[in-house]
């Protein structure tokens, strides 16, 4: 599909810059441009890219004004924030990228299933018995969605995602391949034989509306009640969110991060990649957390930022950090003074 220098600037209410007629079938990035696709420059460190991108179209601010000759077939469509325009655009080539429907004959949905209006469920996708999905939502191939599942309207359920039983997802979701949602909680209980009984885990998971889940992230069902995460949260890829785990409103966490049980994260936190969290902890609200730090308290001040394992608040993490790389020279010079006091206390011989 191809789209004109003039269409594009309509949808974002931008200005051309040379041939309104300039079509473009896709998108590149500007270090990398290549004829007949559209590109962008926000980012100032990229501005000598585009006296060389082959790029046919730049999305360019407002005030952008060339140093030296453009490529001769380019065309700019200026805009009041080339980002954001950009990002902009992104979302509407997503949705026609992703615009499919109907069921097709080689998916295996339960008779039972309610499907709203306008969804598409691809080839090889199961569907078990009792299931609600709302309308416009898209389930791709090899999908699985569990008995009693509810999937509100407008969420993307992307290849081999795995959806268990009783487990709620809200609106406009994005679930990502690799997730699975509502696999049992780490539940055990040692037994009389020093073996560890299983504990069964009977409640769900609840996924609120605008939440994006990450690749190979696992959510897992809580033991009673739910695990829930709240609107507007993203969870990067390869995380685990263990049982009954709570996340606030607009958290944003990055990979590989581990949560334990039953903790409970405020809204409007930053949490770092690989960052360790212990169970049965309370974080409050806009707490942001560094990358790899391990967290075995509750952080109870509203915007905290901490680091470090164990994490202390940043500013004293730097300073220790300053004491850290500074202990070789001083145990040197320790062992320097060590040997001048030992030569104090020495008898003298006269």
């Amino acid at each position: 599909m191809k789209f004109s220098a003039s269409q594009i600037a309509q949808l974002l209410e931008g200005e051309v810059v040379g041939n309104k007629d300039a079509e473009v079938s896709g998108l590149s990035k500007i270090d990398d441009g290549r004829k007949d696709t559209l590109s962008f420059l926000a980012n100032p460190a990229y501005k000598e890219f585009i006296y060389s991108t082959e790029a046919s179209l730049v999305i360019v601010s407002k005030n952008f004004e060339p140093e030296k000759a453009l490529p001769e077939n380019l065309t700019l469509i200026k805009v009041d924030d080339a980002y954001s325009a950009f990002a902009k655009l992104l979302e509407l080539y997503n949705g026609i990228k992703y615009d499919r429907k109907g069921v097709s004959e080689k998916a295996m949905v339960d008779p039972s299933v309610t499907l709203g209006e306008d969804v598409y469920i691809g080839p090889g996708v199961v569907i078990e018995a009792g299931v609600k999905i709302g309308d416009g939502t898209k389930i791709f191939p090899q999908a699985y969605i569990g008995q009693n599942v509810r999937l509100g309207n407008s969420t993307l359920i992307h290849p081999a995602a795995r959806i268990l039983a009783d487990c709620e997802i809200g609106s406009d979701c994005v679930i990502h391949s690799g997730v699975v949602i509502g696999g049992d909680g780490f539940g055990f209980a040692p037994n009389s034989e020093n073996n560890y009984q299983k504990v069964a885990q009977i409640g769900n998971v609840i996924i609120e509306d605008h939440v994006e889940v990450g690749a190979g992230t696992t959510i897992d069902r809580a033991t009673l009640g739910h695990t829930i995460v709240r609107k507007g949260a993203k969870i990067d890829n390869l995380i685990q969110i263990a049982h009954n785990v709570e996340i606030g409103e607009n958290t944003v966490i990055a990979a590989q991060t581990g949560i334990a049980g039953s903790t409970k994260i405020g809204k409007n936190c930053m949490i770092g990649g690989q960052v360790g969290i212990v169970g049965h902890l309370t974080i409050a609200d806009g707490v942001k957390i560094a990358a790899q730090s391990g967290i075995a308290q509750s952080i109870k001040e509203a915007g905290k930022i901490i680091q470090g394992s164990p994490a202390i608040p940043i500013g004293d993490f730097k300073r220790s950090y300053i004491g850290f790389k500074n202990l070789p020279d001083l145990m040197k010079e320790i062992k320097s003074l060590k040997e001048e006091i030992k030569n104090l206390k020495a008898p003298t011989h006269e």
